[in-house]
């Protein structure tokens, strides 16, 4: 589960920032040959070093006056509590308009790449010909214009000759069910940990049920498959989640209405599109990065990560830093960290990407039988068992919430943790 959500959340980051393998990211405006650029190729005014360097301002901008924001929740300052949680709640939204305004109005002779928006809510596909089979400008640079757009509803018949398509996409589509069915798992189980304090039942088979069904929806319109958004669902989490001073979950308001809500305000900005395409992209990355970064909280295996370069005697107090060897964690972190770069890199290469399912189903036999042969029952209890199991586990043999296992390599970190408490 930490493997798959760390991977998503190195993405929202990394491609933010500037991916290594496809021209996405606020680093790639400083290349001048960036197709952003290639608008704005006979204005002699225009400086792609200026565009880039505005662009690196509004990304980084809006992460951190998004978190800026988010911080206030705990200051003294605003009034009082019920301000500062509007405040808190609208950061992204506040740090999204104050940008945009910056940009359009502030540095208004500076151009920056902006939402590629249709301007009318219609199929996108547009046909050179009577049959659609082709697709303008792009099959038929000599036509001035398209012939028309493509049906709203896809026709499952038309396979321009080629009817043995549906026998040889059952393979790639078993692949996709893989993905679907496990990054929806993946990400249900990462909402309902214990640690999230979630009172209500859980609902896999049902939220998957949906999922296939819109799924099919989607297909025959020719739009975007619905899946769990990881990162976004754990972002929603924690805006609805009620935290103490060190970012630990106390309550979180369970309720459908801000979903409602959310879903209500995507559909009208259909009929909006002439002002969302004035969002610059940069400010965009800057939504994504603060995403992905705000999501590394909460994720054991990103902590376990930095203590790679932490002293021993400063880790947190964790049933793994408490009851696990500091060799051993590290070791456990080195095999997933081992899985995660085969993963981002399976993923990152389109001609073995959709061998990507496969590498994140091949973790499921790992974890039940690899794993067991190099740590004992007991270390993968601490290092990857729910809240529940551990308690249990300290129940039957004996331990208290206070009580330690004296296996610190560091015998100075044994002195200061009891000092400390």
């Amino acid at each position: 589960d930490e493997v798959f959500a760390l991977l998503i959340s190195a993405i929202f980051i990394i491609d933010s920032l500037g991916s290594p393998f496809s021209p996405v990211g606020v680093y790639h405006y400083f290349v001048e040959s960036h197709k952003s650029h290639d608008n704005f190729i006979d204005d002699e005014d225009y400086s792609y070093i200026a565009t880039a360097l505005l662009s690196l301002i509004l990304t980084l901008g809006t992460t951190g006056m998004a978190f800026r924001l988010r911080s206030i929740k705990f200051s003294p300052f605003c009034c009082n509590s019920g301000v500062r949680s509007s405040i808190t709640d609208f950061a992204v939204t506040a740090s999204i308009l104050f940008f945009t305004v910056l940009d359009k109005v502030v540095f208004k002779e500076v151009q920056t790449e902006t939402l590629n928006v249709p301007d009318s809510f219609a199929p996108t596909f547009n046909c050179c010909t009577a049959s659609c089979e082709s697709f303008f400008p792009d099959d038929c640079p000599e036509l001035d214009e398209a012939f028309g757009r493509r049906p709203w509803v896809v026709d499952l018949f038309e396979l321009n000759g080629k009817n043995w398509v549906p026998i040889i996409a059952a393979l790639p589509a078993i692949l996709a069910f893989i993905l679907v069915f496990l990054d929806d798992g993946i990400t249900w189980h990462l909402i309902n940990h214990s640690s999230h304090k979630l009172k209500h039942g859980e609902a896999y088979n049902y939220d998957t049920l949906i999922i296939g069904f819109m799924i099919a929806v989607n297909s025959m319109l020719g739009l975007p498959w619905l899946v769990a958004a990881t990162v976004r669902s754990l972002n929603h989490l924690h805006a609805l989640g009620k935290k103490n001073a060190l970012g630990k979950f106390v309550s979180v308001q369970e309720t459908r209405l801000t979903n409602l809500l959310v879903h209500s305000l995507v559909l009208a900005s259909i009929f909006a599109l002439t002002v969302i395409k004035l969002i610059p992209v940069p400010v965009l990355y800057g939504v994504f990065l603060f995403m992905g970064v705000a999501s590394l909280g909460t994720n054991q295996f990103w902590g376990r990560v930095t203590m790679f370069f932490m002293q021993s005697s400063k880790h947190p107090i964790e049933p793994y830093t408490e009851h696990v060897k500091t060799s051993r964690m590290h070791l456990y972190t080195c095999i997933q960290l081992i899985l995660f770069l085969i993963l981002y890199f399976v993923k990152s290469f389109k001609t073995i990407s959709i061998a990507f399912p496969i590498i994140i189903a091949a973790c499921i036999p790992i974890r039940v039988y690899v794993l067991p042969k190099i740590f004992s029952e007991e270390e993968l209890i601490m290092l990857d068992a729910e809240d529940s199991a551990i308690e249990e586990w300290k129940v039957q043999n004996g331990y208290s919430n206070n009580d330690k296992v004296d296996n610190k390599e560091d015998k100075g970190s044994i002195e200061l943790l009891e000092t400390t408490l």
